[in-house]
């Protein structure tokens, strides 16, 4: 049974009013995990980097050309701070987001956190050929995410909850998190 049958055949009671952020590196599955999780619990879904582009009227991948990944990063660190203090949601984070250790401290207080974690080669597999990934080559990427892991696995590990995004389905994904939501006591039948 997929997620997204379950989530029509059964209604879960949230317990916690917070806001579920999906933290992990591009291509990890934040997006796609994200709203399916949303609908199964009945939460709006929003997305970081679609707020950042909506708030400045720019893309991503124009956003770090003209301004450079420091500016860039104040202020995705700005959108976060507004996204973390918002109403309760299931929040896709950008993988640079969460490296901000502003944005970790209030996640902290604000959020459930649940890290996506998806091994090299995946990763590789799921950005290859992209072109509106800034920080990756579309072609020849797995120097560039290698080095993205060894710099933001260790902070992704602050995460309250963490689950592997192997070779499978968002909606498995999905399946994988909601008995974790209910051990923490999130939610409940």
């Amino acid at each position: 049974m997929s997620a997204m049958s379950q989530s029509k055949e059964h209604k879960f009671r949230l317990k916690e009013k917070k806001i579920i952020l999906l933290v992990g590196l591009m291509g990890s599955g934040k997006t796609s995990v994200g709203r399916i999780l949303a609908k199964t619990l009945d939460l709006p879904f929003l997305d970081s980097d679609k707020e950042i582009e909506k708030a400045s009227n720019l893309s991503i991948s124009d956003l770090f050309a003209s301004y450079g990944e420091e500016e860039f990063r104040k202020g995705e660190e700005r959108i976060m701070e507004r996204l973390l203090t918002g109403k309760q949601c299931v929040l896709s984070s950008g993988g640079g987001a969460f490296l901000s250790k502003r944005t970790r401290a209030l996640s902290k207080k604000t959020t459930l956190s649940i890290w996506i974690k998806a091994d090299l080669d995946i990763l590789c597999s799921r950005t290859q050929g992209k072109k509106h990934r800034p920080l990756v080559p579309s072609e020849d990427n797995r120097d560039a995410l290698r080095h993205l892991i060894e710099e933001s696995y260790p902070l992704y590990e602050e995460a309250d909850l963490c689950v592997d995004s192997c070779e499978e389905s968002p909606y498995q994904t999905v399946l994988k998190i909601m008995p974790l939501l209910k051990e923490v006591g999130f939610i409940e039948d």
